[in-house]
Order: structure tokens, then C-alpha cells, then sequence
């Protein structure tokens, strides 16, 4: 849901439903958006800072402009979601140019792109409105990736994405790519379509100390298949499950990293920081982690 509907509107406004309408027809203020439906939806946060305006002046055309004034606040999902629902890249742009003047791009991509990336997923199917969500947050993401500063750290993560285009575990796939160079570590990224026997420049150039499958969209004998290959060349690689890539059939033994890529980011770093500490004969996949990681696949 991109936004609350008109009844609910009014309620908090603590008007009719009628007098929102011609407050938006008179002011163009509270300017709604319409979904899939065709039903209006408003936001949050304008209805709100409304909402204020009005306990502070008791009149409707200074509170009008007094919310106008102050603004909507931060950026949040909503808003951005709001963007997207009325395909609006320029206002998509300058939303999230106001969260990172707030937030880190590491917050802006988890509390904000994402979340209003998947407020635009429907069961079912794809809409106009995900898919151009969708390809909004890939190219920003994309960007983000190309100003990512340079590695200052020894350690290299090789990621197998298997979504696809239109997933939203590719969304996810690309912000990990992107913490992971942002915190300083080198990356390489592959679909597990790739030829095992062409990997294996890629796998010398990188020396990766960590492996993380995400995506849904391979087999576990696949998976098998790749981790078999970058072990037969990288011995002592840790390998991780990013948002359940691995299907829990007990197969073999991975760490699981999370659903959210600031955390999984730091969950790779504390596992690769022990199992650099951990002894040679501790078992692959399992160094250092807690029985609760240690998950079969």
C-alpha cells in the first residue's frame, strides 16, 4: 500500500470525506496519488504535518500553507513509494538526494529504496508500478556500486546471484554488492549460469575468503556444482546464504546471513574475523559460528 485512502484521510484530519476532496480541488493540497485502482491515496506524512497545521491555526488556507511550508519530512518509503506509483523519476531522484543528506547510503538503501521497492510487490504478478521500481532501484544501485570507494581490505566475497530480472532478491543481491565495497571489501559477481571451467581466473584474481548465494531461481545440485568448483581452487572459503538462497534439505552446511543487507554484511565480516582465528582442522562452513548459523542445506 502506497499510502492510507481517503476515508482514513479524513478520519485523522477529523473531516469528511467530502470536505478532503474539495480541500484538494481548491488548495491542490493534500495532493493524492491514485493506485492500481484507481483510489486515491495519500500521504502519510502531508496528511499529518496537515493534521498539526490545523491544531496550531484553526484556519484551513493557513494551515494549507503552513504545511506547504515546513514540507513532508524526511524522505521515507512511503514518499518514495509514492514516486514510483506516479512514475516519477525526478521526484524519486530528489528523495533520496534528501535522505542522504540524512542517512548514509547504507540507511538510505535499506530504510528507504527497498522498502519502497517492495511496497510495490503484488502476489500474482508485476505491475507497471514494481517494474518501474524495480528498474529505478537497480540503476541506482548500479551507480552507487561504480562510487564505491576503492578496497582497503584483504578479504574478497564472490556472489552467485541466481534471481532474475524483475526479482526482488536482485534489488537485494545488488545493495549486499554494494555494502560489501562500501566496507571495504573486494567483489566479484556471477549468475550460477556461469561456465565452472572459465572460473577459474576470476577466482584466482579475486582469492575470495567468502561465497554468498542468493537469489531463488537454482538447484541445490547447482549450488553443489559451484561450491564444489571455487573449492576445488579455494580451499579455506567460507560459504553463506544470503535471504534463502539455499533450501534447507539437509544436503550440506552454510551460514545464513539474513534478510537485510546491512546485516548480513556484518555477520560476513564477524564470521570471516573468526574464521581467521579458527584452527585448520575446524570444519569449512562452520567456523566460529553458532548453532543456531549452522544450518543444513
Amino acid at each position: 500500500m502506497n499510502g492510507i485512502r481517503t476515508n482514513a484521510a479524513a478520519v485523522m484530519l477529523g473531516i469528511s470525506p467530502n470536505t478532503l476532496r474539495s480541500w484538494e480541488r481548491r488548495y491542490g493540497f493534500p495532493k493524492p496519488h491514485r493506485s492500481a485502482g484507481g483510489h486515491r491515496q495519500y500521504s502519510l506524512t502531508e496528511i499529518e504535518a496537515l493534521r498539526l497545521t490545523l491544531a496550531e491555526t484553526h484556519n484551513v488556507s493557513s494551515a494549507i500553507s503552513l504545511a506547504r511550508e515546513r514540507g513532508e519530512g524526511p524522505s521515507t518509503p512511503l514518499r518514495l513509494a509514492g514516486a514510483f506509483g506516479a512514475f516519477d523519476e525526478d521526484a524519486a531522484n530528489r528523495l533520496l538526494e534528501e535522505s542522504l543528506g540524512l542517512r548514509s547510503v547504507e540507511r538510505t538503501m535499506e530504510e528507504v529504496l527497498l522498502e519502497a521497492v517492495a511496497s510495490q510487490a503484488e502476489p500474482g504478478g508485476t505491475t507497471a508500478e514494481y517494474e518501474f521500481a524495480w528498474r529505478y532501484a537497480v540503476g541506482w544501485l548500479s551507480a552507487q556500486r561504480r562510487l564505491a570507494p576503492p578496497a582497503v581490505r584483504r578479504e574478497g566475497v564472490l556472489i552467485f546471484d541466481a534471481s532474475a530480472p524483475g526479482d526482488l532478491d536482485a534489488v537485494h543481491a545488488q545493495a549486499l554488492e554494494v555494502v560489501l565495497r562500501r566496507g571495504g571489501l573486494r567483489t566479484l559477481s556471477f549468475t550460477p549460469a556461469i561456465e565452472l571451467p572459465r572460473l577459474g581466473r576470476a577466482l584466482r584474481a579475486l582469492e575470495p575468503s567468502a561465497v554468498v548465494l542468493t537469489g531463488h531461481r537454482v538447484s541445490l545440485d547447482a549450488i553443489g556444482r559451484l561450491v564444489y568448483a571455487v573449492r576445488s581452487i579455494v580451499r579455506d572459503v567460507v560459504v553463506f546464504d544470503y535471504r534463502g538462497a539455499v533450501p534447507d534439505t539437509g544436503a550440506s552446511t552454510v551460514l545464513r546471513l539474513g534478510e537485510s543487507p546491512l546485516a548480513a554484511r556484518d555477520a560476513l565480516l564477524s564470521a570471516l574475523e573468526r574464521a581467521a582465528q579458527a584452527p585448520a582442522s575446524q570444519p569449512l562452513g562452520e567456523v566460529g559460528a553458532p548453532p543456531s548459523a549452522r544450518v543444513r542445506a
